[in-house]
Parts: C-alpha cells; structure tokens; sequence
C-alpha cells in the first residue's frame, strides 16, 4: 500500500530539532546585529533608518528563534512503510516526496557539529532518479541510525529478490 499524499507522515523530527533551529536563528540574528551596529557605526543613516533597522533585527530575532523552530517542527514530517520512505516539507510550499524501497541504492546517516551537541542525526536516502536524495532531517542519533539500517536491510532485501 503506497501512502496516500491527502495524509501526513506520521512522524516528526525530534523535539531537539526545536532548540537546533532556534541555535541557528540565533547565529543568524547575531550576524544580522553585527552588520546593522557595522551601518549605524560607519554610515550616517537617517534617524528613521537607525531606528527602524534595530526594531527589525529584533523582530527577526522574535521570529527566527521564537516562532520559526515551531513552524518548522510542525510541518517536517516524514514516515517509512513496507514499500516507501516519504517526507514532507515547507509551510507555504509544500514538497512531498516517495521513494519507494526498490528504488532506494545507498543510506548514509550524517551528524553535523551542531547537530552533534542536540544528539541528532539526518538520514538520506539516495537513489538513481534524477530527483537524487531525500533527507529526513534532525531525527535522534538512534532512531537515524535505526531508520538508516532497516532501510538498508530492506533495500538488500527487494534487490536480492528481483535476480
């Protein structure tokens, strides 16, 4: 039975994907100050404009660190079945994407230096259609590691059957 698009996958990251993405919201609103502070210092601005560009880095901050995690974890989904791995992704755009076990070639779990200190691992699945590689991101190091192997196994498994 393949999964019906109407539904969503039944599984979200993992709840320490929250804080992952409001780390890098963060960093991205720290960068975004340093460049505003870098204006204000060097270039004479318009008082309108030296005080408007600090009330949006704060409003970015709010929503990258505040609101923007949230919305990420609510709409990442993904889920594994006997015949497919499918994900969905975006909130004004949505991706959704199947690949189906027989089409599935290699399984690579992968763990970056932040995702590291959240214990957290992304799985890809990688096959031979010019879609390439589906990424099933920021699931615990374990359950990556377990998703990681069972695929594999039944990938192994569909190819040992069709010779």
């Amino acid at each position: 039975m393949h999964p019906d698009p109407a539904r969503s996958p039944a599984w979200t990251p993992s709840r320490n994907a929250i804080g992952l993405w409001a780390v890098e919201g963060a960093v991205g609103t720290l960068v975004l100050a340093l460049l505003v502070t870098g204006l204000e210092v060097f270039l004479p601005l318009p008082t309108w404009l030296a005080v408007l560009l600090p009330v949006l880095v704060v409003v970015e901050g709010v929503v990258s660190i505040g609101v923007r995690p949230r919305l990420r974890y609510r709409v990442h989904r993904w889920e594994v079945t006997a015949e497919a791995v499918y994900t969905r992704t975006g909130w004004l755009s949505r991706t959704w994407t199947l690949v189906p076990v027989s089409r599935i070639q290699t399984v690579d779990v992968t763990r970056g230096a932040v995702q590291q200190l959240f214990g957290l691992a992304s799985v890809a699945v990688l096959t031979a259609s010019s879609q390439g590689t589906v990424r099933i991101p920021h699931l615990d190091a374990d359950v990556a590691a377990r998703v990681a192997d069972d695929l594999a196994h039944r990938a192994e498994l569909v190819r040992d059957e069709a010779t």
